[in-house]
């Protein structure tokens, strides 16, 4: 194969990449010489869809399944780190971001907004949610909520007598080892900020920061470890290696399905609140099967098995078919409208990064 050939067949999308770079071998022709071409959709190319462990499951979003298969869903470990992926140029169609950030993702420029038009289940999510911070900006829908729930402390009702409801249970040294925390500094750093009685621990002073580091600082020997995989955090509070943790929602559901005792506790400094969703990102490959993807992720059957999973929906038609009994047993009442009128939700977060930078230190022990 000679280059005219070469740049013929490239140009038609007719080589594997295994023959472009035989090709290119035999012809001289370095990899860095070569222009970029760009994607070109096919049928049956697969939505891309960044979200967090546990969620990469296509029960999750059962009628894109049903018509396409499974989705291509890269994992990120926290938002900051999806947030810093997306602006260096990692492709994806979908992101999975809480309300707290679309502030400051669609300042970066890495998402767009999306046409609720396309969305045949956008009538049935509860209105404060489509309206949550800054979803709805300039009359453009930037965030589809999906997933909600509570940020709480958790112990083994069997093990753990504390002395109140507060947070200050994982700084307890009687506990020493046993202990765990959240590493997703947006929820972390907030808790903190809490017990040590800062102003708005959404815009935390420097001086502020300071004194969050401290008790950080203080608890990190406390710690068995910081947890970022709700299952590896599930299967130590069960055996007892944790004996209380912060923890979502779905981390009580599950205890409770395993019969393992434990507390759901609503701290006196006050549980978070948060709301999680889809985003449409500024260089989706997929842009029309990026919204069926987001339809289905707002489908009561999707509702359905996230609650049984362990985590408030968005679809009220999905809340309404699973029923009391189970929402109690994962912390949610039953007609959520008022929780979700008067909860405090996280919001976008001023000094992120510091905070960030902050926690990295204080988990060198610096």
């Amino acid at each position: 194969m000679d280059i005219k050939e070469l740049k013929s067949r490239l140009s038609n999308r007719d080589l594997t990449r295994r023959q472009m770079l035989e090709a290119m071998t035999a012809v001289g022709v370095a990899m860095v010489a070569m222009p970029v071409l760009p994607k070109l959709a096919r049928a049956d190319e697969p939505v891309s869809y960044f979200t967090w462990s546990g969620y990469d499951t296509p029960e999750f979003y059962p009628s894109y399944a049903a018509k396409y298969g499974n989705a291509n869903m890269p994992i990120f470990s926290d938002e900051q780190e999806a947030f810093q992926k997306l602006q260096a140029g990692f492709i994806v169609d979908i992101a999975h971001p809480c309300s707290g950030r679309i502030e400051k993702w669609r300042d970066a420029g890495i998402i767009v907004p999306f046409d609720t038009g396309k969305l045949s289940n956008w009538g049935d999510i509860y209105d404060v949610l489509k309206h949550i911070n800054t979803a709805d900006q300039g009359g453009q829908q930037w965030f589809a909520p999906i997933d909600w729930g509570n940020t709480g402390l958790i112990y083994r009702s069997d093990i753990v007598t504390p002395k109140e409801e507060s947070w200050s249970v994982l700084w307890d040294e009687e506990y020493k080892g046993r202990l765990s925390m959240g590493e997703d500094i947006t929820d972390t750093a907030i808790i903190t900020g809490l017990l040590v009685g800062v102003k708005d621990p959404y815009a935390m002073t420097d001086e502020e920061i300071v004194k969050v580091k401290e008790k950080l600082a203080a608890q990190r020997d406390l710690l068995r470890f910081y947890w970022s995989d709700t299952t590896v955090l599930e299967q130590a509070i069960a055996s007892g290696e944790v004996v209380a943790a912060s923890a979502w929602n779905g981390t009580l559901a599950k205890m409770n399905e395993q019969g393992v005792p434990v507390t759901w506790a609503n701290p006196k400094e006050g549980m978070l609140t948060w709301c999680c969703g889809a985003v449409l990102t500024s260089n989706a490959p997929e842009p029309e099967k990026a919204h069926e993807m987001i339809d289905a992720l707002i489908s009561k059957d999707a509702g359905i098995w996230l609650i049984n999973y362990g985590y408030g929906h968005s679809n009220r038609t999905a809340f309404e078919a699973v029923g009391a009994e189970k929402l109690a047993a994962i912390g949610l009442p039953a007609d959520p409208t008022k929780h979700l009128e008067n909860g405090t939700f996280s919001k976008d977060n001023k000094r992120v990064e510091d905070l960030q930078a902050m926690f990295e230190q204080v988990k060198a022990g610096l």
